[in-house]
């Protein structure tokens, strides 16, 4: 009965127990892995010596996905050379206890057992388990590890021979920085988990595994500080990503990402788990940068890295999290919030400023100067289109020539910026289609966008721009401060796993130091109120001892 089933009833079959059966599970394994068609499938049988006794056995593993001298040298020679047998012999029959009686000595001898020889004295490998079910077998043989069956035995050994290739560490390609540390993430996630090891440097670290898709199985990690991060938070992460009823995470560039959505230059966004899915605001932090992730886990976040993508996300986020720069705390807070106010200013530039032409020139011609409204007019005489044609045309222009250079290859993608920057804009005003000054406020608007460091949060504020042009050209300011209340008041409706998206007081520092002001760094004594974490004190309140010893 177990010979003739077939693929849909294996992949059904759960709770299907290893049969003691070698040819039982050698069938099972070659119709389940499609052996006959898959070539990368590899099932090696053998012969296993142990007491004088043969078994018949197989090793099963997927080829490329493992270290071939490991297999070579440390699975099959070791299980098929006779003479590690005799190793064993002397050992087998160990003593367990002795009872003389009359000078009579009665010795009790443990039994043989082919399980604990094989397991320790025949495979060597630092991370051998044993399986009992088939769906336990096959997910480790799909992760690169290989299977042991031998006859007789309804259990499979699961031996880690891992040997794929692997990128390399190397410098972070999206949040660069001038002074910091200069090493990212990569797609595997033990990689991952031990960078993060190094960086965090404390054994109260937390890293959980957990798998989504019903048929990818995509192994995934949350990682927190037991100490500090909130029981209910992690309970809550949990709960989430535990209920996801999905088939298989789906990317771009790497099926082992995603419905973690993802953009293939810059990062990865898991929507599955945030709050609210109906807007395009971030909600969930995405950043490759192990330094700042280990910040953020002392704060008392949580972060989840999943096998397969570069990008560690952090939950909860708060909005002053998008406008913040790994570089912010390398820097002397007066720096960094020098940099945070201009960050602030381009944000404003990038969201509002083709709007505001938009209502000036349409509704509001009183606020410009007299020379400068004399020269817009002349600059427009000769563009036969209206003011809201003539701005969606630029803005929708700029947004084809950005998406085109990042589609195309690099060398030819700063080529297409150039030629649709320069020639074509020059072309448009000696055409008399847009006038001199809707370049200058496209160009600035651009470049202000580019300054937002998260991707994210500057896509929202792209998106939102052509609404407040529309409102602009509809209302004129009452329409841009219509739109700037309903703004408003999402974001401060929204929420990031049960914190507030604005926070109590956005424009100040909360006690660990973030917000938009950031304070000095002998003043950031408590973490945030809002996180609710076990130790709401990072440092004493003298943390510079060295100045002030009375302390």
């Amino acid at each position: 009965e177990a010979l003739n089933l077939d693929n849909e009833s294996l992949t059904d079959t759960s709770n299907d127990k290893i049969f003691p059966s070698l040819d039982v599970n050698l069938e099972y394994i070659r119709v389940r892995f499609n052996e006959m068609i898959n070539s990368d499938i590899i099932i090696r049988e053998f012969t296993l010596t142990a007491r004088n006794k043969q078994y018949s056995a197989f090793l099963v593993y997927i080829d490329g996905m493992t270290d071939q001298d490991v297999m070579n040298n440390f699975i099959l020679k070791p299980l098929m050379l006779k003479n590690t047998a005799n190793s064993f012999e002397g050992n087998q029959n160990r003593v367990l206890s002795e009872v003389k009686t009359n000078n009579i000595t009665v010795r009790k001898v443990k039994k043989f057992n082919i399980v604990e020889y094989i397991s320790n004295c025949l495979l060597p490998q630092n991370n051998v388990k044993e399986f009992t079910k088939f769906d336990d077998i096959v997910k480790a043989i799909n992760a690169g590890d290989c299977a042991l069956f031998i006859d007789t035995l309804d259990i499979a050994f699961d031996v880690e021979v891992k040997g794929y290739e692997r990128r390399s560490l190397t410098t972070p390609h999206n949040e660069m920085v001038i002074r910091g540390a200069q090493v990212g993430f990569t797609e595997n996630l033990r990689t991952n988990t031990s960078l993060l090891r190094r960086y965090v440097n404390n054994e109260n670290l937390i890293i959980e595994s957990v798998n989504i898709g019903k048929l990818s199985k995509t192994p995934c990690s949350i990682c927190y500080l037991k100490n500090i991060a909130n029981t209910d938070l992690i309970s809550e992460v949990r709960y989430r990503l535990n209920n996801l009823a999905i088939d298989y995470l789906k990317s771009y560039d790497n099926v082992t990402i995603s419905y973690l959505r993802a953009n293939k230059e810059y990062q990865t966004e898991l929507t599955l788990i945030q709050d609210n899915d109906n807007t395009s605001l971030p909600q969930i932090i995405a950043t490759e940068r192990p330094d700042r992730t280990s910040n953020l886990l002392f704060e008392g976040r949580i972060a989840i890295i999943v096998n397969g993508s570069p990008y560690v996300l952090i939950v909860p986020a708060i909005f002053s999290d998008f406008l913040a720069s790994s570089e912010d705390y390398n820097l002397k807070y007066q720096y960094s919030n020098f940099v945070r106010a201009l960050r602030i200013i381009a944000l404003a530039f990038a969201l509002l400023l083709p709007s505001m032409y938009m209502a000036i020139t349409s509704f509001h011609q009183e606020l410009v100067p007299t020379e400068l409204l004399y020269s817009i007019i002349s600059a427009r005489e000769t563009v036969p289109f209206p003011i809201l044609f003539e701005i969606l045309i630029m803005e929708l222009s700029f947004e084809l020539i950005r998406e085109a250079s990042i589609r195309v290859p690099s060398p030819v993608g700063q080529t297409i910026g150039i030629v649709g920057a320069l020639i074509l804009g020059q072309a448009a005003v000696d055409a008399g289609i847009v006038s001199p000054i809707l370049i200058i406020i496209v160009s600035f608007t651009a470049i202000c966008s580019f300054s937002i460091p998260d991707f994210s949060l500057s896509f929202h504020f792209r998106i939102m721009r052509f609404i407040y042009i529309l409102l602009g050209a509809m209302a004129g300011f009452l329409g841009l401060a219509a739109g700037l209340c309903v703004h408003l008041l999402v974001l401060n409706n929204m929420h990031s796993f049960g914190v507030s998206y604005l926070g109590k007081n956005i424009f100040k520092a909360d006690e660990f130091g973030n917000g938009i002001v950031l304070s000095p760094a002998y003043r950031r004594e408590k973490r945030s109120k809002e996180l609710k974490t076990k130790r709401p004190k990072s440092q004493d309140k003298i943390s510079m001892r060295w100045k002030y010893p009375q302390h």
